[in-house]
């Protein structure tokens, strides 16, 4: 499946550059994001708008409501597990 046209999805460098841990918390609020020991993020416009995020003992990821369904959550993931 393809991502939409104005969709990239990167894997940023840890620790987060503080923006990108901002956009993380907000869509991760449980995550914790000073510990996190892999993050992937899709980024729409200049906004974070999903976010896979790893630590020791556990990952969540969550996607903006609107980008749901869109081939988003398998980028995420497919990022993560390559270490691309």
């Amino acid at each position: 499946m393809s991502l939409p046209a104005r969709v990239r999805v990167t894997r940023p460098p840890l620790p987060l550059a503080p923006a990108l841990r901002q956009a993380a918390a907000r869509l991760c609020p449980d995550a914790p994001v000073a510990e996190l020991s892999s993050a992937v993020l899709a980024i729409a416009g200049g906004a974070v708008i999903g976010a896979h995020l790893q630590w020791n003992g556990g990952e969540v990821q969550s996607i903006e409501t609107g980008w749901r369904g869109r081939g988003i959550e398998e980028a995420l993931r497919d990022m993560l597990a390559s270490g691309a």
